[in-house]
């Protein structure tokens, strides 16, 4: 398959502070990324650099073949790139229904198609954004993203605090995008066997830096060295 984003010794943080040194991976069209490691390694800010929200030092960030090192984030989301962020940012006074129309670009994804990934909006689509649990929250934000027809969907920390019956329902809808859609998705988590079984590759960072570069049925097989890379189970 082509490739569809590639990093070349990125370095990149906010302001003076370097956060990610030397970053460089290549992702193709259809493949899926767990991004591991320890709190504070760099790993969201990883992905708000993709999203040109952290200033770049050096090195280059290709799309689709294209640069967009310099590329401000509204024109890189109009390019694909879907970002789910840890904060959702719902808007209380729209319903979960003006949430994904707000955004709605031409493409596959759209209402009916979003209510069979996440049958629970469809019931809950007249409720405000405030009316909603942190589940469906997070549902209403993964969908909207969907919504902007990504050819990635970067995922910050997607099952944070949630019951366990939800992260099974994320889970599920995660797993049919990478395996049935064919999404580019990257995740974020700190459930690191979780991520691991919804991929296909595995990077792990420390320190602003990649240790490890490996698919992720390897790694997930390896449960000590995971352990001593990642320190959570």
């Amino acid at each position: 398959m082509a490739e569809l984003l590639a990093l070349d010794k990125v370095t990149a943080g906010y302001g003076e502070s370097i956060v990610l040194e030397d970053v460089s991976f290549a992702l193709n069209e259809g493949d899926s990324l767990a991004l591991l490691g320890r709190n504070g390694v760099g790993k969201t800010s990883l992905l708000v650099t993709l999203m040109g929200l952290t200033r770049l030092h050096g090195g280059a960030i290709r799309w689709a073949g294209g640069d967009i090192g310099r590329m401000p984030t509204y024109r890189r989301a109009r390019a694909g790139l879907g970002w789910v962020p840890q904060e959702r940012h719902m808007f209380p006074s729209l319903t979960v229904e003006e949430h994904l129309t707000v955004v709605a670009r031409p493409g596959p994804w759209n209402l009916q198609k979003i209510y069979q990934l996440f049958p629970r909006l469809a019931e809950r689509r007249s409720n405000m954004g405030n009316q909603l649990s942190g589940g469906e929250q997070q549902m209403v934000a993964i969908a909207r993203a969907l919504m902007t027809n990504p050819r990635i969907l970067l995922l910050d920390e997607p099952m944070e605090g949630l019951a366990p019956i939800i992260v099974q329902e994320l889970v599920r809808a995660i797993r049919l995008l990478v395996r049935e859609e064919g999404m580019s998705v990257i995740v974020v988590e700190q459930h690191a066997r979780l991520a691991l079984s919804l991929t296909q590759r595995a990077i792990v960072l420390d320190r602003g830096r990649i240790v490890h570069d490996s698919d992720s049925a390897s790694l997930l097989a390896e449960g000590d060295k995971l352990d001593r890379l990642v320190a959570v189970a």
